[in-house]
């Protein structure tokens, strides 16, 4: 909630002086090195960075109650909210006397919604600091979110008796007092937060809203919020409920140049599009507000409001077609949504669909008979479509269904870079790495290669014996790697490859054939991105040694990179069959190839296997090509057995936990995502930012 914001921030600020100060090292001088160096890493927000040196700790001294404390509170501050409590309750398995980890826990938990069991924590660091100041308000605003307000309205008199000029606090009773719908008291402590700090927005966010919603004086409210604006002019929000109280004056023009700033302050906020787009439709700029719609719609394809929206404008400006798109989508979900199939009737007989129009108009006849007669016709109106799937536990917990999960997911795939960056910290490894508001990609298959991309966050720690074995023998032109970021070849590189092809073929053409001469010159040829000759080369390879582990897995990789570019050329070529006949049969020779493209992949990671069982490269690679076959279940079970084997696996975690949460398996796709980022993958802040 946005008026807790800066409690949080206060809360969040104690703990980071708190983890950068206490903690006498016990540990020798090498491990009180690296957990310096990753102390000092916190202090400049190098979270991601921090939780590699207290990894290097942890695996040097896992006794230590003190790394996992300072990851808790790294990964706190990274958005990883279940990883934060894990990492806490190990330091606190350790050493159940670091009070200030019962306090991160509780604030992991409280933004977790688990507020019985923040509460819990609260109250056993309350037992050794009575007096705590965030303790105390902590405690307070989950003993209103469980509706235990007497209890919290004890809390808060301590916490005032104890902290008077403590502006927070009384910002915090008057939500207390708000829920129990006393307004004049709600007010008195906004006003007295105001009278020790004006310069506090959210005291006039709270005093606006009081006078918006239980006063009904708009023009109060909007001074309040043109006060809050000031003190904080770069937060979206504000702006977009200042739109709404000018549109309750009738100032239409300045509503839509605040959701105008609005949307220039954070170019993907939906709520001001979908704002906008109404008060477009209201004034009767029918294609702008179409335009506002369609990108709601884009970032969040269950946005019903936004459809019925949508289709009522395409109804209104004619583009029929288009409109019962929409209709279409929407009885998908309330079929008997009688307005809808009365308006779908209309646009079906405008294209010249008179029998489709008559059914549909039949329909919704015999339901608003149905409903004349008083009986239920299981109709929904607009204001009645549901915002999301969400379950309440029945102690102010809440849980998304797996259907929710997955949609939601599902919608965080198309999101934009947003490029949202402090721009002190340019380095991808710096700052606050979950704010990337990136597209998600799983993480790619590993591949045999020459060159590596270089990360500075996770060194390569990828071994495979045979890869080992054939840098031992000294029969390759190049030093081989093994890589699942493969970089950019310069200009000289490329030339290095095409000669080097030009030395095979000299060596093939005038000596005995060799094997390994043959992988070789694959290789040169799988990075100068052509499978088919490698492919070439891998089956002559094959065919003289039958055993030939690392042939296997290159040619495995080739048949997939064929696969890739094959989908590549399809996405970009203008196919338009001249008949519907023509075009099945081109879908159903797409199928066919596919099909037999995956299957020989798969054959040959278990080719892979056979000679070499316990290889978690092809495990994690069959796991990426279930992925790509949308195979989620196989998936998985190949990500696990890789895990089971290399448990430092972060590639594997993260792309489990994509295939979890695409299944609705939220408990378990975020605690892979949480590990995953542990053990340095990136991106995996920015997905657990954006499910919670």
């Amino acid at each position: 909630m946005k008026i807790f914001k800066r409690i949080y921030e206060c809360a969040v600020a104690v703990i980071i002086m708190i983890a950068a100060l206490s903690f006498n090292a016990t540990a020798q001088v090498n491990t009180e090195q690296v957990m310096t160096i990753g102390r000092n890493a916190m202090y400049f927000e190098d979270y991601v960075l921090s939780i590699q040196y207290f990894n290097q700790v942890i695996s040097m001294k896992p006794y230590l109650a003190e790394p996992y404390f300072f990851r808790a509170v790294a990964k706190l501050n990274l958005g990883d909210y279940k990883g934060a409590e894990e990492d806490c309750s190990l330091a606190i398995e350790r050493n159940p006397f670091i009070i200030d980890a019962y306090q991160v826990r509780g604030v992991a938990l409280q933004t977790q919604r688990k507020f019985k069991d923040a509460i819990t924590d609260y109250e056993t660091g309350l037992k050794q600091l009575p007096e705590h100041k965030y303790f105390l308000i902590n405690k307070a605003v989950c003993e209103v979110e469980v509706k235990r307000y007497e209890s919290a309205e004890k809390t808060y008199d301590k916490l005032i008796k104890l902290f008077p000029k403590f502006e927070n606090a009384y910002l915090g009773r008057a939500q207390l007092y708000l829920a129990e719908k006393d307004t004049a008291r709600a007010l008195a402590d906004v006003d007295k937060c105001i009278s020790i700090n004006k310069n506090e927005p959210n005291a006039f966010v709270l005093r606006s809203e009081i006078k918006l919603h239980y006063n009904d004086d708009t023009e109060g409210a909007l001074a309040d919020m043109d006060e809050a604006i000031k003190l904080e002019p770069h937060y979206a929000g504000y702006f977009i409920n200042r739109a709404f109280m000018k549109y309750k004056l009738d100032d239409y023009f300045g509503a839509m140049a605040d959701y105008d700033y609005a949307l220039n302050l954070e170019p993907t906020n939906v709520t001001a599009y979908y704002n906008r787009g109404l008060l477009r439709m209201e004034v009767s700029e029918n294609n702008k507000a179409i335009e506002d719609f369609s990108y709601v719609l884009k970032s969040d394809p269950q946005h019903l409001q936004a459809r019925y929206n949508r289709a009522t404008l395409y109804h209104k400006t004619g583009q029929y077609r288009k409109a019962i798109g929409d209709y279409d989508e929407l009885l998908k979900t309330y079929p008997n949504f009688q307005s809808v199939l009365f308006a779908r009737s209309e646009c079906k007989r405008h294209i010249g669909d008179v029998a489709g129009g008559e059914r549909d108009y039949n329909r919704s006849r015999e339901l608003y008979e149905k409903n004349k007669s008083g009986g239920d016709p299981d109709m929904i109106a607009e204001k009645d479509v549901p915002d999301a799937e969400v379950e309440d536990a029945g102690d102010g917990t809440q849980f998304e269904s797996e259907e929710a999960v997955k949609n939601r997911f599902n919608t965080l795939l198309t999101v934009e870079n947003d490029n949202s960056m402090k721009p002190e910290y340019d380095s991808k490894t710096r700052g606050r790495i979950q704010n990337r508001n990136v597209k998600i990609d799983n993480e790619p298959m590993f591949a045999l290669s020459y060159y590596v991309q270089g990360n500075d966050v996770k060194e390569n720690s990828y071994y495979m014996k045979e890869v080992d074995d054939a840098n031992s023998s000294h029969l390759l032109q190049f030093v081989l790697q093994l890589t699942n970021r493969m970089p950019r070849l310069y200009e000289d590189q490329i030339q290095k490859h095409f000669n080097s092809i030009e030395y095979y073929n000299g060596m093939l053409a005038t000596s005995q054939p060799r094997a390994i001469d043959y992988l070789g010159r694959a290789l040169d040829f799988m990075m100068l991105k052509n499978p088919e000759s490698a492919i070439a080369d891998l089956n002559r390879a094959i065919a003289m040694r039958r055993n030939f582990t690392l042939a296997y897995f290159v040619r495995a990789n080739a048949r997939y990179l064929q696969l890739e570019l094959r989908e590549a050329s399809r996405a970009t070529t203008d196919m338009r069959p001249t008949d519907k006949l023509k075009a099945e049969q081109e879908a159903k020779l797409r199928l066919r190839q596919d099909a037999n493209a995956y299957t020989e992949v798969i054959a040959d990671l278990d080719k892979v296997l056979e000679y070499s069982p316990k290889n978690v490269y092809a495990l994690y690679n069959k796991g990426c090509v279930y992925m790509k076959n949308n195979n989620l279940t196989s998936a998985i079970s190949c990500f696990t057995t890789a895990i089971s084997e290399k448990t430092d696996f972060g590639e594997a975690y993260y792309n489990r936990g994509l295939a979890y949460l695409q299944l609705g398996n939220k408990e378990k796709g975020m605690s892979d995502l949480s590990k995953a980022g542990e053990l340095g993958i990136l991106p995996s802040y920015s997905v657990l930012r954006r499910m919670n």
